[in-house]
């Protein structure tokens, strides 16, 4: 079944748009909201195949380097509110200049940076909007930012979240754009850095409004979590391979894995599924 697209009431900077095809010109399509407020989609975007006349087109709205609005079917790294971990391109005397995916780099004034930034490196920055001028920007200053309020936070549930950095008990990840979380070391068993965005479940909602998070399932399944990590960390000790397969005989199995060939035949299934491991004839293997 196709999903009905609903034209925007307004257009909005720095997200995703629907909006109606309104006019062509020499220089591209002219693509309205319902209030009738414009904005130029550039030729380079344009398939006139499938983008007829009074169609409406999903695109994404920023600002070029006049300040002007503009869309493009591209999307960009983060989105407005979202987060990102953006390579700096260029740097002046009052910010810098990442590459968020777009023609037009994304800039982080002097005043929203909490480091001396350097071209070539990587940070992790949120998407803002200058509500007097309509500009995005990007900043490092990101604390105010977190959300405290943990209604409709449980065990288990799952958020996406993006790490943020790496410290002496773990990985300070952001969740859901919004959560401040925290991912154990002694609790990870797939490799991790700074940037990766990552499935993560609920572990503890705590008090002071922050997260403890995993990167398995936690009570009911958490055993089969333990045991793909289980299965995972001894596979890295053996230089990425092991000669086990479903047939391999319960007693090894057991030694080797302290699982039952039930629990180890459903856990290699769990593993072959998400792409962590491939089954070869006589041996597993990581990816």
């Amino acid at each position: 079944m196709t999903e009905t697209k609903i034209q925007n009431e307004h257009i909005k900077i720095g997200e995703v748009n629907t909006l109606k095809i309104e006019r062509d010109t020499d220089f591209g399509y002219y693509l309205a909201a319902k209030d009738y407020e414009e904005v130029l989609l550039p030729n380079v975007y344009i398939m006139e195949d499938e983008m007829p006349m009074g169609s409406l087109l999903d695109v994404f709205v920023y600002t070029d380097s006049e300040d002007r609005p503009v869309a493009t079917t591209k999307m960009p790294y983060a989105k407005l509110g979202e987060y990102g971990y953006f390579t700096v391109v260029d740097y002046k005397p009052y910010g810098a200049f990442v590459n968020w995916g777009l023609p037009k780099d994304l800039f982080v004034p002097l005043s929203q940076q909490k480091e001396h930034f350097h071209i070539g490196k990587k940070y992790l920055l949120r998407v803002c909007l200058d509500a007097q001028t309509g500009r995005l920007y990007g900043t490092q200053k990101i604390g105010k930012y977190f959300n405290r309020e943990m209604k409709g936070l449980h065990q288990n549930k799952v958020l996406d979240a993006i790490v943020l950095a790496q410290t002496p008990l773990g990985y300070k990840v952001i969740a859901d754009n919004q959560y401040e979380g925290m991912l154990f070391s002694n609790e990870i068993f797939e490799p991790v850095k700074v940037g990766d965005r990552k499935k993560v479940y609920i572990k503890t909602v705590r008090k002071d409004g922050k997260l403890d998070l995993s990167l398995q399932p936690i009570g009911k399944q958490a055993k089969i979590g333990e045991a793909e990590g289980s299965i995972l960390e001894l596979l890295k000790e053996a230089d990425g391979e092991l000669p086990f397969t479903y047939k391999s005989d319960a007693e090894e199995i057991k030694k080797m894995f302290g699982l039952s060939k039930k629990n180890f035949k459903r856990t290699l299934t769990a593993l072959i599924e998400a792409k962590k491991i491939v089954l070869l004839e006589d041996s597993i293997k990581l990816v």
